[in-house]
């Protein structure tokens, strides 16, 4: 059965994001529908699939890392307004059995990510 996960790595510290704001919005024509909203655990995961089962389908995703709210509140001082504040990945599933992992790399001034496995 096919799912959609992620973890945060915070390589700014080098230690896992934990804390962090996730929301999941499905693309329908240009608009937004947020499917789901999640924070990171101690160790930058979710504690289950962002989707699975029957809400699992092909499509285009947007995720939403609210990475500015995280810096803060390990006390970096950052710009007003911060030069990344919500890190958006837009993505698309096209293979509704497969297993899709989007991890996210952060530091206050960049980021980088991969479909992970």
């Amino acid at each position: 059965m096919g799912r959609l996960t992620t973890h945060v790595l915070d390589a700014a510290h080098g230690c896992p994001g934990s804390g962090i704001r996730i929301e999941l919005y499905r693309v329908e024509a240009e608009r937004l529908e947020r499917v789901a909203q999640v924070e990171t655990n101690h160790d930058g995961r979710c504690d289950a699939p962002l989707l699975q089962g029957e809400d699992y389908r092909s499509g285009v995703y947007q995720l939403h890392f609210h990475a500015g709210d995280y810096y803060r509140a390990r006390g970096v001082a950052l710009p007003e307004p911060a030069f990344l504040d919500v890190v958006v990945l837009r993505f698309g599933i096209s293979a509704e059995q497969d297993h899709y992992h989007v991890p996210l790399l952060i530091s206050p001034y960049s980021y980088s990510t991969y479909r992970g496995s």
